[in-house]
């Protein structure tokens, strides 16, 4: 059982470090060098550890960590509030709804989906992650989140997807702004492209971003005269999640 925990708290601080080095570990634990790059290569045979794609000497949470966390998530207070408007606002715009949480500053992971009836629409798995500053999913986080969190993500080179995606820190925070004060977020071909999304927060009773629900289609359909419409719509199903998870 010693190596089990072990293993575990390496993981944990995996998560909360990444990406980080096996001497960052050593010290962290107090730990042999060798004992702790065991532990990491057995993480990562299972799947629950990967090397950095940018400096493979760092390690980071590997695929399975984000597909088990949407299981665990289905039997949370959120999922279970988050179904029938999800179910509503899909019936309302005949377009894809998504849950998606997120993974620290690394990424949102989506966690439920709920389909349209259209022959072309647009598609995530359960357990997809997508960047923060590239998605409607995850600027309307950002935007409830504390200023430093946003100055830790700009600290780093935000990679861009398309020629729309906010890559400089002063244009991602003036978006940010704009989603306060709208109540939602807008992303059309910033991350992938021809996909267009609407997306807003759910918030805790203190404020902070627990999810966010959004609308997505195919470029093909979207229409900015219909933006202000079903912005209020997602915003407002966003909100009613937020009650129906407090019990309001």
């Amino acid at each position: 059982m010693k190596s089990v925990t072990r293993s575990l708290r390496i993981l944990e601080a995996v998560a909360h470090h990444q990406p980080v080095t096996v001497g960052e570990l050593t010290k962290l634990f107090g730990l042999p060098k060798s004992t702790v790059q065991r532990t990491l290569v057995s993480l990562s045979e299972a799947g629950w550890l990967r090397a950095n794609g940018r400096d493979t000497t760092r390690w980071e949470i590997g695929a399975r960590v984000l597909a088990v966390r949407p299981a665990a998530l289905q039997g949370s207070s959120l999922f279970a509030a988050a179904r029938e408007p999800m179910i509503r606002l899909r019936d309302a715009l005949n377009e894809t709804i998504h849950l998606s949480v997120p993974d620290a500053l690394q990424c949102m992971v989506v966690v439920d989906r709920v389909d349209c009836a259209h022959a072309v629409r647009t598609y995530y798995a359960i357990g997809d992650t997508s960047p923060l500053h590239a998605t409607a999913t995850g600027r309307a986080i950002l935007a409830h989140l504390p200023p430093t969190d946003v100055d830790e993500l700009v600290a780093h080179r935000l990679e861009r997807y398309s020629d729309a995606t906010p890559v400089d820190p002063a244009e991602l925070r003036a978006e940010l702004k704009r989603v306060r004060t709208d109540g939602y977020a807008l992303n059309r071909n910033q991350y992938r492209p021809d996909v267009c999304a609407i997306a807003a927060p759910v918030l805790d009773e203190d404020g902070t971003p627990l999810a966010s629900v959004a609308v997505s289609m195919p470029d093909s359909r979207y229409d900015a005269d219909r933006l202000p419409e079903w912005g209020r719509l997602v915003a407002d199903t966003a909100s009613g999640i937020s009650d129906r998870r407090l019990g309001a």
